[in-house]
């Protein structure tokens, strides 16, 4: 590359702002073009430059933007200079293609640049081999500290903890800890919370940073620490632990071990990042959708959404066995074949808004036992008003379409029948499924589906059939 494209590019760069998104929140076409030039003409100055001083987050989007040809390759040119916090921002299938092509001796060196919860983020998905190996690379305190972490249940609070903290017994004054603050050069980057321990490290209290710098010099931290709000079990489920911190509106909470010794801190950042994943995974499972990436390939996703399509093939066999009893029905009017559809999907839709918000409640743990009865006679009243409206609406609709009052009424009837089974099958099943420790938010949409279909079609067909042999 020419001194003259060298410079263009920079000063397109310069020109371009700091800003690297466009109005729609995607990366800048423009500054993607440059990059991908600067990688191609192994341009270094100009990644060291306009790329290494992203923040984490920017750099994760801009790495989930380039080819993947061009990704290890910005990471390589990088070297030293590339943040690897920039990783835990992106899709596992990426985060794993460039971690896999990285040698292990890098990852240590720059693992040991990380918080630990970050590192544990990286780390968790490694083959075992390779994680020792890393592991192995690092200094003794901070392998143990990593370890520890690993140890814990995936998805818990002790996997997303961060292992640096601020800690002092109760004796101190607040001078004494004021001065460990500005010595030790060993402390956390950023903290709000200061934890007091016994020497056994079991957890005592905390005291804020602001009681700290209020407080006089001589004034011992046992007389101004508090208990701490609400600390969390290492073992408890990272949903659990982001479900305290809204409740009590916390920045950062003790973890605690099985026995109250204090083993890292949670912070808010991490919680919000559980709350987003958390609710992202819900959405995925009420659409039968697993644990998949927009960057995973089509096997993967082929993998993860065959197995509920197929449960889902065996339920519309069951809703057209019902249809098939009404055979003769339907062939002597043809009406009835143009309108059944439109049962079946209505429930469907009904039953789906109920169940999307009984799932939710039951993630955020806001319907139990205590309330479900009034949250089921308070859907079953929506399914009884919605049948009636629209079964009035849709048969209405039919007796003029068809010139025929008769299935303008046994579609209104159905319509109401079918909307008060979709309302109470929306919260019915959810709330059964949780008591019998199974995901809502999985199984739930083919039940669902299944009873609205079934009833759909057996309450309009069965009406029909009975009407008409009667008349």
């Amino acid at each position: 590359m020419s001194d003259v494209d060298e410079d263009l590019r920079a000063t397109a760069a310069e020109e371009s702002g700091h800003d690297i998104y466009d109005e729609d929140g995607s990366v800048r076409s423009d500054f993607l073009t440059m990059v991908g030039a600067a990688i191609a003409d192994r341009d270094t100055l100009f990644l060291r430059n306009n790329v290494a001083r992203l923040h984490e987050s920017e750099l994760g989007d801009l790495i989930e933007s380039l080819q993947q040809d061009q990704r290890y390759a910005l990471v390589h040119l990088l070297g030293d200079d590339f943040d690897l916090t920039a990783l835990t921002e992106v899709d596992e299938a990426i985060r794993m293609q460039i971690v896999d092509q990285m040698p292990n001796s890098q990852i240590a060196a720059a693992i040991g640049d990380l918080d630990s919860d970050d590192a544990v983020y990286i780390l968790e998905d490694l083959e075992q081999e390779d994680r020792d190996e890393i592991l192995a690379q690092l200094p003794f305190t901070e392998r143990v500290r990593l370890s520890r972490a690993l140890d814990y249940p995936e998805s818990s609070a002790g996997r997303r903890m961060q292992t640096e903290f601020v800690a002092v017994p109760p004796f101190w004054t607040i001078g004494q800890t004021i001065d460990y603050l500005r010595d030790d050069e060993d402390l956390p980057d950023s903290f709000s919370q200061i934890f007091v321990i016994d020497p056994t490290f079991k957890l005592l209290g905390a005291v804020d940073l602001d009681n700290i710098l209020r407080g006089k010099r001589m004034v011992k931290v046992e007389a101004i620490m508090r208990e701490t709000n609400h600390p969390i079990p290492a073992e408890m489920d990272q949903e659990e632990a982001a479900q305290i911190f809204e409740q009590y509106d916390l920045l950062s909470a003790a973890v605690v071990d099985e026995n109250g010794r204090l083993v890292g801190v949670l912070t808010i950042d991490d919680v919000v990042d559980v709350i987003h994943e958390e609710a992202d995974e819900d959405i995925r499972r009420l659409a039968g959708v697993g644990d998949e990436e927009l960057s995973d390939n089509i096997a993967d996703i082929s993998r993860s959404r065959a197995p509920w399509l197929a449960v889902n093939l065996l339920t519309a066999f069951l809703a057209a066995s019902v249809i098939s009893l009404f055979e003769a029905t339907i062939q002597q009017i043809v009406a009835l074949a143009v309108l059944m559809p439109i049962v079946a999907g209505m429930g469907g839709n009904a039953g789906s808004q109920t169940m999307t918000v009984t799932v939710r409640a039951l993630a955020t743990r806001n319907l139990s036992i205590h309330n479900a009865w009034r949250v089921v006679r308070r859907e079953a009243g929506v399914g009884l008003l919605h049948g009636m409206v629209f079964g009035l609406l849709i048969g209405l609709i039919a007796g003029f379409w068809f010139q025929d009052v008769n299935i303008g009424g046994i579609i209104a009837a159905a319509m109401l029948i079918n909307m008060i089974a979709a309302a109470l099958a929306g919260i019915l099943i959810p709330l059964l499924l949780d008591r019998l420790e199974i995901d809502p938010a999985v199984a739930s949409a083919v039940f669902v589906t299944t009873v609205t279909d079934i009833t759909g079609f057996f309450s309009f067909l069965g009406l029909a059939t009975w009407w008409f042999s009667i008349s």
